[in-house]
């Protein structure tokens, strides 16, 4: 009982592994039939009816025209300003004070927030004091000196203890300084991830600075376009968030490739005008890789298949005064937006069939209006 459970479970799978080639097996097996039955139809046809008798199948033409095609690649990105920046603090320190919120305009250089900085303006006044005494010092030995008495390095002893606490003073200013966290640019306050009493490390952002006066949309493309896409090239943008679509170019196109996820930055400057752009709104880019200005293109459900024979499609001309459908055989390039470019195969003075085509056989009568 045990033994045949395990072989039924192992025949089913067996089956399901084996399903998706059998449907494929099956799939051609059908076409092959599907086209010896159509063989067998044209022969019964030509018997039953005298030669011209046939009833002829009504089908709609299109005359083929050359125009324009192109070929775009279709990427999603995101809006983003010239200038957003990550401000973080240059030196560690407990956060102080807050001085603005998000929301707020702020100007460059402007002090955002102050950290703990009590134990360096302790040293600044211990330093200050020094240097009080240490100039009153230099001061008297400056004076004894230009009047000849002492010795020189008493005078230069004095004015280098002088200019030594005046630099230990200029860098304890600095080190005062540098715990201010200050906007490097003008802009907007978008982001506040810092509280007071938090510590505040360099290189972990604690606030978020963002000029808008250009914005641009930016996506990370795959390595696999390196050689298609280069700046000045056309793209489309479309933000669908404002259901606004521009026609603009690249202004840049990167040439270095991140090796962790293998693409590379497109940029592309969007228009200043009236609209609000936000940081991350979506921005969908497509970028032509292809153009064409004189090609037949056709829907890409007419070109029908077939394993021995190619790609074909019919159209529809007119020998000895009948109307007939006729196999033409072509080459495809290019498919974008369900247009397929026929390479050769097809002239702009084709008349292609484009409904009732499917159950159609070369030399069939046909009927149409044009």
């Amino acid at each position: 009982m045990k033994t045949s459970f395990i072989y039924i479970i192992a025949l089913a799978f067996l089956s399901a592994c084996g399903g998706s080639e059998d449907k494929q097996v099956k799939l051609e097996q059908l076409k092959k039939e599907r086209d010896q039955l159509s063989m067998r139809i044209m022969k019964l046809e030509k018997q039953i009816y005298p030669e011209g008798s046939a009833p002829a199948t009504t089908v709609i033409i299109d005359t083929l025209k050359k125009a324009p095609f192109n070929h775009y690649i279709e990427v999603q990105g995101r809006v983003d300003g010239n200038k957003n920046i990550g401000v973080s603090p240059r030196t560690p320190g407990v956060v102080n004070n807050v001085l603005v919120k998000e929301g707020d305009y702020v100007r460059k250089g402007q002090v955002l927030a102050e950290l703990d900085a009590q134990v360096l303006k302790q040293s600044l006044k211990e330093l200050e004091s020094q240097l009080a005494f240490t100039t009153d010092l230099y001061n008297k030995q400056k004076a004894l000196w230009d009047q000849k008495i002492g010795s020189e390095v008493q005078y230069m002893t004095a004015k280098n203890n002088k200019e030594s606490l005046e630099n230990k003073i200029a860098t304890v200013k600095g080190q005062i300084k540098m715990s201010n966290i200050t906007s490097p640019i003008y802009g907007t306050v978008e982001e506040i991830p810092i509280k007071v009493g938090q510590m505040a490390a360099v290189g972990y952002p604690a606030f978020r600075v963002v000029n808008f006066s250009k914005a641009k949309a930016v996506a990370e493309v795959g390595e696999a376009y390196t050689a298609k896409i280069n700046t000045g090239d056309q793209v489309q943008v479309y933000l669908p968030d404002l259901d606004e679509e521009f026609d603009r170019k690249v202004t840049f196109a990167s040439k270095y490739i991140d090796p962790t996820n293998r693409t590379f930055v497109v940029e592309v400057e969007l228009p200043t005008n009236h609209m609000v752009y936000r940081a991350n709104m979506i921005a969908v880019m497509r970028i032509k890789d292809y153009h064409n200005p004189a090609a037949i293109a056709i829907p890409q459900n007419y070109v029908q298949s077939s394993r021995d024979e190619g790609q074909y499609v019919f159209v529809a001309v007119e020998e000895d005064g009948k109307k007939l459908a006729r196999k033409k055989y072509i080459k495809t390039g290019i498919t974008y937006n369900g247009l397929t470019e026929i390479e050769s195969g097809l002239t702009d003075k084709d008349l292609i069939i484009t409904a009732g085509y499917k159950d159609l056989y070369d030399g069939q009568r046909i009927d149409y209006m044009q």
